[in-house]
């Protein structure tokens, strides 16, 4: 009896051992093709800079600002454009919907017209379908407050 106890413990201890080898091979290979990319915020500014132009006479574009200009640069965004290009950037402002912008963004699909939304988190939060929407359709959706922070449930 106690021999069949035996071999019977050395059994299960095989095949917990072989279970074990099994899963940690597996685990090693859905790893391999794993990259971890170390980041760090340390080297970013948390400098409040606040934006806006200042209006320049005779039909010429406003002075963005050296600092604004400098951050536009090195991400190269776009805040006006350039004097010689003739180009017409469509930007909305949503804070709280009035019920403007399912007609807005019908209109922007039927005429293939991409727009920038600056939303609020207000807006992200109260109306999740309509900023999905403009995301899927292909607009510019960026933060219109300091603060921004959206609900996940």
């Amino acid at each position: 009896m106690k021999c069949k106890k035996k071999i019977f413990l050395i059994g299960l201890i095989s095949i917990v051992a072989i279970s074990i080898c099994v899963i940690k091979t597996n685990e090693q290979k859905n790893n391999v093709n794993q990259v971890s990319v170390l980041t760090s915020s340390s080297s970013l500014s948390n400098q409040r800079i606040c934006w806006g132009i200042k209006r320049a006479d005779n039909h010429l574009q406003p002075d963005l600002g050296a600092k604004n200009k400098e951050i536009m640069d090195k991400y190269e965004g776009i805040s006006m454009g350039n004097a010689q290009d003739k180009y017409v950037y469509l930007t909305f402002d949503e804070g709280y919907e009035a019920g403007y912008t399912p007609r807005i963004l019908q209109v922007l699909k039927e005429n293939d017209v991409k727009a920038a939304f600056f939303i609020t988190a207000h807006f992200a939060n109260t109306q999740e379908a309509l900023v999905q929407e403009m995301i899927n359709d292909g607009h510019v959706v960026g933060n219109h407050t300091p603060n921004f922070l959206m609900s996940r449930n």
